[in-house]
This record gives structure tokens, sequence and C-alpha cells, in this order.
């Protein structure tokens, strides 16, 4: 009651206090009628607070994001619907919505009264130029009755989550060459390619088709043995992005480090459209999305595990690519490499050269962020040079700049590499075009 009482109006405080004071004068003067009114002007303003104390309670809201992922500046659609389940009707209702700042400004609404057992819906756009994790709510409601007497407000707890991705730009089919380049389960030779002698039987298990059963293994073992079912290969693709602070030039929406999540991201979700089993990891190893070993996970789910995952990713703390080489050198990475890279120094190209073995292929996207800043940085190489050791250690590397068109320039990873006549050591690994053989 006192919480439905601070909702009082100026107007619903004076016709309380008006009531008082007529009831106060009507016992002191002997007037009954006075009285009467002074009962009257009171009781207006305390009826005005039960209903819509009663009301605030009776009014439920739902909201609906529409779609609940959407890419940097891409507009998603919010709908909010108010049911009145009371049976008296509402009075008038404004409404509003909390809305990160990033998303635009808080919306606001003003709805006329609402029949018993009725409903309103509105709705209204928001649009981020920077990608994250926005929660959009909870929604706040104020309710006033037909008489401006009384106001109170109501908090709901319900609260969305708006994913904001990178732009992600569609990349042509090219041959990327390295295609079955898998490994585990999924290498393991067809059945159809087999002979009878190569074929690796194992237990029956319960539901097994009694067709696929292997007699000669029965026999041998004496006990029923079943031929493995044909798997397909599994490619496997890691995806480095260069997390590094020294990297990356500029800030905001426009810096170098958002050209090369937004890369990433188109990459990794065309890698993962062609099939790949894809990996992300950053500059210190550190893997920020991919399926647990073992475990099948439809393409699509791999896809939105890839775009939440850049949603959020921010420059590291390391500034060397160590953590980055030991990861791509562990056994199960035998795959394809992509790596997104800026401002490299020396070593890091030793060490990106000593993460690639003969079993797996390398594609570099290096990014020449001289158009942020020009300023030299010690240590690190020239754009030009730095692609060129990369192609000596082996990678198939990709040039690009602040103007550069994705989709044109990966056209140019289906090309037969430009690598060196000669193989090259760099740090104790020797290297060359017999990489790509």
């Amino acid at each position: 009651m006192r919480t439905a009482l601070s909702g009082l109006t100026t107007r619903g405080r004076s016709f309380l206090a008006a009531g008082i004071a007529a009831a106060v004068c009507a016992v002191v003067l002997g007037q009954r009628d006075l009285l009467r009114v002074g009962f009257l002007l009171a009781a207006m303003p305390l009826v005005a607070v039960l209903v819509v104390a009663r009301t605030r309670h009776l009014v439920t809201s739902t909201r609906l994001l529409e779609p609940g992922r959407v890419a940097a500046g891409a507009e998603a659609q919010v709908r909010l619907r108010v049911d009145n389940v009371s049976r008296i009707p509402t009075g008038l209702l404004m409404l509003e919505d909390h809305v990160p700042y990033v998303l635009g400004s808080r919306p606001r609404f003003v709805l006329d009264r609402i029949e018993p057992h009725g409903h309103r819906q509105v709705a209204y756009r928001v649009r981020s130029d920077l990608r994250g994790k926005f929660t959009v709510g909870p929604l706040r409601l104020r309710l006033a009755d037909p008489f401006g007497m009384c106001e109170l407000t109501r908090s709901f707890a319900a609260r969305d989550l708006l994913v904001v991705t990178p732009v992600v730009q569609r990349l042509p089919a090219v041959d990327l060459g390295g295609e079955w380049t898998g490994y585990g389960d999924g290498n393991s030779r067809s059945l159809a390619s087999a002979g009878e002698e190569d074929v690796v039987p194992r237990e029956y298990r319960h539901g097994d088709d009694v067709r696929r059963v292997h007699w000669r293994s029965t026999a041998r073992r004496g006990e029923l043995m079943v031929r493995r079912e044909e798997q397909s290969w599994q490619n496997q693709a890691t995806l480095l992005l260069d997390t590094r602070p020294s990297a990356h030039r500029g800030e905001g929406p426009s810096s170098s480090f958002e050209w090369a999540v937004s890369t990433a991201a188109s990459i990794g979700v065309h890698l993962c459209r062609r099939g790949y089993t894809t990996h992300l990891i950053a500059a210190d190893g550190t893997q920020l999305a991919g399926t647990p070993e073992g475990l099948r996970v439809a393409p699509a789910e791999t896809e939105t595990f890839l775009l939440d995952a850049l949603a959020v990713v921010e420059t590291g703390t390391v500034e060397s690519l160590d953590g980055a080489e030991m990861t791509l050198r562990q056994p199960g990475r035998e795959g394809m490499a992509v790596a997104v890279l800026a401002n490299l120094t020396e070593e890091d190209t030793r060490r990106l050269a000593r993460s690639r073995s003969a079993s797996g292929r390398g594609l570099a996207v290096v990014l020449d962020t001289t158009a942020w800043d020009s300023a030299r940085v010690p240590g690190v190489l020239a754009h030009d040079t730095a692609v060129g050791l990369l192609r000596q250690a082996g990678w198939r590397v990709l040039s690009a700049s602040a103007t550069t068109r994705l989709p044109e320039l990966w056209r140019g990873a289906g090309r037969s590499a430009d690598a060196s006549p000669h193989a090259v050591s760099l740090g104790g690994a020797t290297t060359g075009s017999e990489f790509w053989r």
C-alpha cells in the first residue's frame, strides 16, 4: 500500500488533502453534508490507487526479436505485445524499453486503454554498426488511471539477447586444393574401393543391419562381427585471426582489426558451407570456436558458433605468434590453415614457416595497414617483404589493403601458388615449392 500511495500524482494528492480537510471541517462545524463531500474527495484517489495497483499485476508483456542475429549495419525489429488479463479495462499506458545506446535511443510508446482480455502490439527497429552481444530489456510499464490521480511503474524481468555479427561477404567457390585432407575416422578407406581382405570389422552392436555381418571374421574370432560403415572424408581447417594489439591500426568500426574480423568471418562461413570442420584460434593459440574432437555438428551450427565467437572477439595481450604456432603444430591440425595477418615481424614469419608441414596447406591473407597509419613500427617488416617471406615459406599469400574487395581477392586463392623455385631456410624449417606437391 505504501508503494501504491507513492504513485499518487499532484492531482491525486490534492484531492486527498482536500477530502481530509473537508472531513475535519465537517466534524468541527458539525456539517454532515460537508463530511460526505470530504469522504467523496478522499475516496476518489484511494480507489484510483487500488485499481491501478491491481491492474499493474494483471498486465503481461512479451518481446520478439526478428531476427535475433544480424550483421553489423543491418536492422532488427523488436515487437512488443502487452496483454490485459484482468476483467477491467486499463487506463493510459506508457511503455519504455531499455536499449543499449549503440542500438539507438530508448523507444517510448503511449497506449490508450486496453479492454478486458485485450492486447496491443507495437514495434520498433534497432541497428548497430558495432558487433557484439547486446541485451534488450527490461520493459518498463507506467500505468495511470483515467482521471490522472495515480501513476505506477512496473518493470518486467524478461530480457532478450541480440547478437550483432561481423559483416559476412559471399565468397566465390574456388579450387582451394587440399580437399579431402582430413584425419581420424574420416579418412578411413571406402569399402567400395577396398578388397575383402582390407575390411576392418568391429563387434556387432544392437541395431546393426545383419547384411553387414562379416562372416569370415565372425568364424575367426568366434563372435559376431560386422563391417564398418563407409565413412566420408572429413575436411579440416584451422582459421587463425591475428589478435595482437600491435598488429592493427585505427579505432572503431573502421579499424584494421574490424577489417580482419570481417574477413575471418567471411572465410570461416565459406569454409563451413563447403563442408570443412573449421576451428578458430587467436594469436595466443586459444581456440575461440570449433567443435570438440569426435563430436559431429551440423555445418549450420558450426557457422553459428563461429559467428558468435567473432561477434565478441577483441584484441588480446600477447605480441607474438608463439601460441598460434604451437596450436597449428599440434597433432590433428594436418588440414588446411588459413591465417588473417597484419604487421608481421621476421620472427613471425619464422613461426609461420615452422607451423606448416608437408601434410597440410597454408593460405594467408596479409593486410597492409599503412592506410590506417603510415608510421613505421620498429621490428615490423615492410608489407611486400613479409608477403615475399611467407610465399618462400610455402604459404599461399593474398595481399590486401583497406580498399580491397574480399570476393575479388578470394579468387586468387584458387590460382597456382607463387612460390619460390628454391627452398629457403627460416629458423631451421626448410620449405619451398615442394610444399605444394
